[in-house]
């Protein structure tokens, strides 16, 4: 029988309202993979509704079922998913029909699961909503975007908390998280790591949110959390070799060139290295300061001296597309909430300028001003993945591999780690040794009793 065949077949549509599918599921005889991979199927469904802004009913699950980017193997066990879940929720009266018929939603939401959530609104192509018009649904997600923005952090915390705070609903649900506690946020950290395998940095996001949601939105003390923590992994980092990073810079197109250029020159992140600014940069003196690295820390890193004449012809592009700007009248460029207060006009000034701007105007979630942004981190993700498949690599190339070849290529050259610790940015030490293990001679370059 076709899921076709198991929904009401009127002209409205069947509403599904079946809060308990979580526990019916969990005590059927079906075999533990099949639960485990019915509850991964259901939570996606729920989760695309959440995203639509629908009820669950016969007919997103059938449009829903219809343009998921499955083959045909993978629809056929997701189709099977979906329909126990409609035919448990008649069987116990949750199917109920509405008058009206089902309309498929403007916004194709058909691709996303609930893992994809934690991502949404980052690279999704999607035009964000002003933040006046976004302050959530639910309860909970009110009062969440509410702190969120009453201590001023940063638009990504904001929607990183918010898609934890989704999936932290879905899990408890029929419950709100406005009446849950430590008991259920331990549960939704362990599901993390037994059942998701998640890694121990996703779980203390995860932990991080969660504890902000409930301490300081919902006002509720979650005690001494007892959950199963993640196991850490530590992961060796790839490495380029310098003939590497050379076919992979001669790959890259100029602009995206120049910008690889800087990562691997000067060791910096992929968003420290988008959100540099025009008084960022000291060209004389060869150093770049970054401001508000990770954990909110400044630095101070070598600028390369042969990208020095570059650099100052690309400044001379950007003083260019400035004056176009203010020719144009477009608003000034972002401003951390503090110096927008302050300095009202600082963000049409030259040295605020973000030196890799975005070829066309963004709209600010913040503010709704369409203005000129920083290239999105995606966009450099993609061109340096092609640029690595035209040179040939048998590697997983990201922009975060030059950062890594940075560190080892000088460790490798004889610089004392601590030094290189303080380039990167590393809080500790343990951090940066992780290059001595990926260096060509390891051991910070001993010598093999062999080879004397």
């Amino acid at each position: 029988m076709s899921f076709q065949e198991t929904a009401l077949e009127t002209s409205g549509d069947a509403v599904v309202n079946f809060p308990a599918w979580r526990k019916v599921l969990d005590e059927s005889v079906l075999p533990e993979k099949v639960k485990r991979d019915f509850r991964r199927d259901v939570i996606g469904l729920l989760s695309a509704c959440k995203v639509a802004r629908r009820l669950v009913s016969a007919g997103f699950i059938r449009w829903y079922l219809g343009r998921r980017g499955l083959s045909e193997v993978e629809r056929g066990y997701e189709r099977d998913a979906l329909k126990w879940f409609f035919q448990e929720a008649k069987r116990s009266g949750g199917v109920t029909q509405s008058a009206r018929a089902f309309v498929p939603p403007a916004e194709d939401v058909s691709g996303l699961s609930w893992e994809s959530l934690n991502s949404r609104g980052r690279s999704s192509g999607v035009p964000p909503r002003d933040a006046k018009d976004d302050l959530g649904e639910p309860g909970w997600e009110q009062a969440l975007v509410k702190a969120v923005r009453e201590r001023g952090l940063l638009w990504r915390t904001e929607q990183t908390y918010r898609a934890w705070g989704r999936q932290f609903a879905t899990f408890v649900a029929p419950r709100t998280p406005m009446i849950s506690g430590g008991e259920e946020v331990g549960a939704f950290l362990s599901m993390l790591a037994v059942e998701r395998r998640a890694s121990a940095a996703s779980q203390k996001q995860a932990l991080n949110a969660l504890a902000f949601l409930m301490q300081e939105a919902l006002r509720i003390d979650l005690g001494e959390l007892a959950f199963r923590r993640a196991r850490p992994r530590q992961k060796m980092p790839v490495v380029l070799s310098r003939d590497e990073i050379r076919r992979l810079l001669e790959a890259l197109p100029a602009g995206y060139r120049l910008m690889a250029e800087m990562m691997y020159g000067t060791g910096l992140r992929l968003l420290e290295l988008l959100r540099l600014r025009v008084h960022h940069m000291d060209i004389e003196r060869g150093q770049i300061t970054v401001f508000s690295g990770k954990g909110g820390k400044d630095r101070v890193t070598m600028l390369p001296e042969v990208l020095g004449p570059r650099l100052e012809a690309h400044l001379d592009r950007l003083r260019e597309i400035f004056a176009a700007d203010r020719a144009a009248g477009v608003p000034g460029v972002w401003l951390p909430e503090g110096l927008a207060r302050k300095y009202r006009r600082a963000g049409e000034q030259w040295v605020w300028q973000w030196l890799w701007p975005s070829r066309s105007l963004m709209k600010d979630p913040e503010t709704g001003l369409m203005r000129r942004h920083h290239i999105l981190d995606g966009t450099f993700q993609n061109a340096v993945r092609a640029a690595a498949q035209a040179a040939g690599f048998d590697k997983r190339v990201t922009p975060h591999v030059l950062r890594h070849s940075f560190a080892t290529h000088l460790l490798e050259a004889g610089t004392d780690i601590r030094t290189v610790q303080e380039l990167l940015g590393h809080s500790k030490l343990e951090t940066t040794q992780i290059y001595t293990h990926v260096m060509k001679k390891p051991g910070l370059g001993v010598r093999s009793p062999l080879d004397s």
